[in-house]
């Protein structure tokens, strides 16, 4: 017998969000690593919030919201809301029951900026690899370096001498500009749009483009990654933020650490071994004056293996790129950026943490 397509909603109903959701769905695992990580974080949050007034949105909240948006690559705040208030994964993942009414988009940046401003989101990093190192899946030993550009959200015609005090070029929304010819740099140049972006590119031969850059250090026996931080895009920038931060891992026992060939200089190597850490940089014999490596550390079996693990060091970078949000950043200015790309790796690592557990 033919169904009759009629739609009439019951006026009572006992289904439960929790329902919905299957109980193999790899977004479990992953709240329940979070929530054990936040928990750890009450104080900050109470020192964050007045103790009277009317009721804010909870930190917790905000915080699986953000990590909804690097999970499934949710391009915008606005379209996050949005998908929270009908995606009913996204509610039960928030906290938030069928009949809670969401935020708007714009109380939620307003408090997502308090957040930032109180270094919540590097905090929550900490407590996500503290709980990895209690699970013993952090090697104290042996870790890998890298750094990557990341596009910020700014254009060429944004980046114009810093004594032109002038407005855009006239002529419409996306008018015309005309850069031949004209010699910029970081020195004289600066973006408009947003102050903190620098003009840098990959390689010789690659377009420059405004970037900011992401550097991790990533432990070696499953990939996970234990320090990271944003930065200018200088061009010393990968190797002084890299020593920074080697030198915040805990322990005094010795360490080494892979890095490809940019890294190969004696100002890094001499702080890698001040540091109590062995350098196994990939030489780079073409650079004038020779590598700063010599056999007495290559030659060792460890050296090699340091070299064949350091490669799963691009492998948060790729994700990221693909599925979190730093291909190209959505936000303006180091402070924001620093936050979504940390958020950006917390879900990796939360990811990985995942797998292992499988």
């Amino acid at each position: 017998m033919r169904g009759e397509d009629t739609f009439q909603e019951s006026l009572f109903t006992t289904i439960q969000l929790e329902s919905f959701v299957p109980g193999n769905h790899p977004l479990r695992p992953i709240r329940i690593l979070l929530d054990q990580a936040m928990q750890n974080l009450s104080w900050l949050f109470d020192s964050i919030y007045a103790d009277r007034g009317r009721e804010s949105i909870p930190p917790e909240r905000l915080i699986r919201a953000q990590l909804l948006q690097v999970l499934f690559s949710i391009r915008s705040e606005r379209q996050l809301v949005e998908q929270i208030n009908y995606n009913l994964l996204y509610r039960w993942f928030v906290g938030l029951t069928i009949e809670d009414r969401v935020w708007d988009h714009s109380s939620f940046s307003t408090n997502r900026d308090r957040l930032l401003e109180n270094d919540v989101i590097t905090e929550l990093f900490e407590e996500v690899v503290k709980l990895a190192r209690k699970q013993k899946l952090l090697s104290d030993e042996h870790f890998s370096v890298d750094g990557t550009l990341i596009q910020a959200w700014a254009s060429q015609k944004s980046y114009r001498r810093k004594d032109d005090d002038s407005g855009p070029p006239g002529g419409g929304r996306n008018s015309e500009a005309n850069f031949h010819g004209e010699k910029r740099s970081n020195k004289t140049h600066e973006s408009k749009t947003d102050g903190d972006a620098m003009l840098a590119k990959k390689g010789p031969g690659k377009e420059a483009r405004l970037s900011y850059m992401g550097h991790t250090v990533m432990e070696n026996r499953n990939g996970l990654i234990v320090q990271a931080a944003a930065s200018q895009a200088t061009g010393k920038a990968e190797r002084e933020v890299s020593a920074e931060l080697l030198g915040n891992l805990p322990g005094s026992k010795r360490k080494t650490v892979g890095a490809d060939k940019n890294y190969d200089t004696r100002d890094f190597v001499r702080d890698c071994r001040d540091m109590n850490i062995t350098p196994h940089v990939a030489r780079n014999d073409k650079r004038p004056g020779g590598s700063a490596i010599d056999g007495r550390t290559s030659r060792h079996e460890s050296y090699q293996t340091s070299q064949r693990n350091r490669k799963r060091v691009e492998e948060p970078f790729g994700w990221g790129k693909t599925v979190g949000l730093i291909r190209q950043i959505k936000v303006r200015g180091l402070s924001k950026v620093n936050s979504v790309f940390m958020m950006t790796m917390i879900g990796w690592n939360l990811t990985r943490m995942r797998t292992l557990q499988e």
